[in-house]
């Protein structure tokens, strides 16, 4: 299995932007594809956007998307990988990518939220240096709050 990965300063073009959207629809169907879009426009719009894709076959088969919560600080705001390419260290690679990218920018600390039934991506954090540091309520309920010092 061939992957790349390539990284925006904003949202991708297309197709890369259609295939990003499609795969985060599928992996969040709590939202449909136009809504998505405008989420994300708007919080391209509003602070920037950080892009980071896995391409294997010309789609994309993972992300990881975030921006700048306040200067030093990045927020790790959206991402997964394809159920179909799991368990192949995509995810950590685009995680591993990240960081890297918020250490050249000069960010000290990246946040996220997780819920208890994401618990793959609970774990990775937790593995990949992350520390709990609260709890907010959510769209979907208790969220998690972590943070990791870069």
């Amino acid at each position: 299995m061939e992957l790349s990965y390539e990284h925006y300063s904003d949202l991708p073009p297309e197709p890369r932007l259609t295939s990003m959207i499609e795969l985060l629809t599928s992996l969040f169907d709590d939202q449909s594809q136009s809504e998505l879009l405008s989420e994300l426009t708007y919080q391209s719009t509003r602070t920037g956007l950080y892009a980071l894709l896995t391409i294997a076959n010309g789609h994309v088969v993972g992300c990881k998307l975030g921006y700048e919560r306040k200067p030093g600080h990045f927020y790790s705001w959206l991402g997964g990988v394809h159920p179909d390419f799991r368990s192949h260290g995509i995810a950590t690679e685009l995680m591993r990518q990240q960081h890297n990218w918020c250490r050249q920018q000069k960010y000290h600390a990246v946040r996220t939220q997780t819920y208890n039934r994401w618990r793959g991506m609970l774990l990775l954090n937790l593995r990949l240096g992350f520390d709990i540091i609260g709890t907010v309520q959510g769209k979907h309920g208790l969220a998690i709050v972590l943070e990791k010092v870069l």
